[in-house]
């Protein structure tokens, strides 16, 4: 590919990207059990991150919806997989958050029970956005869930949010040594996004890398 073909291509993902996201997002449903998930008409793409990640957070700022997506304390919605619908083109899918210590062992082993199902009988999942502490790279839980992505042969991108904390030399330093990681996971995307809810860094390229998926 040129250099001209791949600005083309730019410029052509990017303006995909607008359009998907200019669509409103709902909030759908919230399952415990995969009987109960949506129909797979259209593509989904879902986020999984430690349980303090700011996944919230970045999926209002994805989404465009400063309250859509629940803060973690909120009862209930944490325990389970939600559904956001971007216009009837796709879904974004919120999985429980994990490295839950405080968590009683019931509920955690229920949660994982989810995610292991969610995971393998979910053909029309393109991608799962693994997000990252920015402040302190990938974590032995983060590393436990790339290993179960692997084993379900599920693609995974790394997504490091919270960006705007770290001086711009430790943020570099993180990018590269989660890039490393994951250049030696199968099914992990060698690209690691760094975002920001707080300002808004990043947002649009992780919204061009869900276009390029749909």
């Amino acid at each position: 590919m040129t250099a001209t073909d791949e600005e083309n291509h730019a410029r052509e993902l990017a303006a995909r990207a607008e359009a998907l996201f200019k669509a409103p997002a709902e909030f759908v449903l919230g399952v415990t059990d995969v009987a109960a998930l949506p129909e797979g008409n259209r593509p989904e793409v879902a986020f999984a991150g430690r349980s303090n990640v700011g996944k919230s957070s970045l999926l209002n700022a994805l989404l465009s919806r400063r309250n859509l997506a629940r803060v973690s304390n909120t009862p209930g919605r944490t325990r389970e997989v939600n559904y956001f619908s971007v216009g009837d083109a796709l879904y974004v899918v919120d999985m429980p958050g994990y490295g839950y210590a405080k968590a009683p062992k019931a509920l955690v082993k229920g949660w994982t029970q989810l995610i292991h199902d969610y995971l393998r009988g979910r053909p029309q999942l393109k991608r799962v956005m693994l997000l990252i502490d920015s402040r302190h790279g990938l974590k032995p839980s983060d590393k436990e869930i790339m290993t179960l992505l692997d084993k379900a042969a599920v693609s995974y991108q790394g997504v490091l949010t919270k960006a705007d904390k770290p001086k711009a030399g430790d943020l570099g330093q993180v990018v590269r040594e989660t890039e490393a990681v994951m250049r030696t996971h199968p099914a992990a995307h060698p690209v690691v996004l760094t975002t920001s809810s707080v300002d808004g860094a990043g947002i649009e390229e992780l919204r061009t890398a869900i276009a390029e998926l749909c």
